[in-house]
């Protein structure tokens, strides 16, 4: 009997003890990550900026429309579903695009920027270590990107729903019909869920070769970034007459067939974003892998490497 009480106490004490040390591990991470929104604003401005531009061009597109109406609306349902969700996902290809391009220079940026001002002195000062430092700089491409670009997307669109509700009123369209055709919960899932497989775990190895460059490069991170791919691309064309490499890359960027998916597997992009086929995939955990690779020399870069 006093086996089993004293038993239950000491697991108690443990788990208590457990949940400290874990917060603990996760607050220099939670605090370098506001840190980098702090100091890069673009992050969140440029996507900002991207929907705002959008929605002006969809307001000017929504007006010259009304005016050709002429208080009959030209085309049915179908077609009426189609014109304007054909607008709902430029809105989305446009910021989701915006923020890949954020994405890109924040890289370069990361690491080399703290070498250029010297702030990396002030910054190894405090007690966080060169690896939460890293992986905060990573979670930027991999999560806060992708999860702002869904939210800005959705608040987009979300307003060109109610400004074309406001502008075609009263001009024969079917204004209810609008809100019914368009699947906000369900579109708003699906998008979330590319960005985070695609824009984040699908382009991994290319953030951690753009932060690899950035921990490295003495001058001119954007040169050595893009400068090696080219380089091997034209000496592969040249000695061997082929284009594997270009082709590996493609197929990394664009998702179009090749390695994400085998030979049991469907080719078809959209097919292989199906949860089963995209993590059994082996062209992911690969490139998870060189990614992985990529970063364990970018913090040993920033362990050693001083200011420029």
């Amino acid at each position: 009997m006093n086996t089993q009480s004293n038993a239950v106490p000491e697991s108690s004490f443990q788990s208590q003890g457990l949940a400290p040390a874990i917060v603990a591990a996760i607050r220099p991470l939670y605090w370098s990550i506001r840190r980098e929104l702090w100091e890069n604003r673009s992050i969140y401005i440029a996507p900002l900026a991207a929907g705002a531009v959008f929605l002006l061009g969809f307001v000017v597109n929504m007006v010259t429309l009304r005016r050709h109406i002429q208080g009959v609306w030209p085309l049915d349902r179908a077609q009426q579903h189609d014109l304007l969700n054909t607008r709902y996902e430029l809105s989305a290809a446009l910021i989701m695009g915006t923020a890949l391009i954020v994405g890109i220079f924040y890289c370069l940026d990361a690491l080399y920027g703290e070498r250029r001002d010297r702030s990396i002195l002030f910054w190894k000062s405090l007690p966080v270590s060169d690896l939460t430092a890293v992986l905060s700089k990573l979670t930027i491409p991999l999560v806060i990107l992708p999860v702002l670009s869904f939210a800005i997307s959705l608040a987009t669109q979300f307003i060109m729903l109610l400004l074309s509700s406001v502008i075609l009123l009263g001009s024969g369209v079917n204004i209810a019909a609008l809100w019914t055709d368009v699947s906000f919960f369900h579109v708003s899932l699906v998008l979330l869920y590319h960005l985070l497989t695609v824009h984040g775990l699908w382009y991994a190895p290319f953030y951690g070769w753009l932060l690899f460059v950035s921990a490295w490069a003495p001058r001119g991170p954007f040169i050595w970034a893009f400068l090696p791919p080219f380089v091997i691309c034209v000496v592969e064309k040249i000695a061997f007459n082929t284009s594997n490499f270009l082709a590996l890359l493609q197929d990394r960027l664009l998702g179009q067939g090749g390695s994400m998916a085998s030979d049991n597997h469907p080719k078809d992009f959209m097919a292989t974003l199906i949860p089963e086929h995209f993590f059994s995939a082996p062209g992911l955990w690969v490139g998870l892998a060189i990614a992985a690779a990529f970063l364990a020399a970018a913090v040993r870069l920033r362990r050693y490497q001083g200011p420029i």
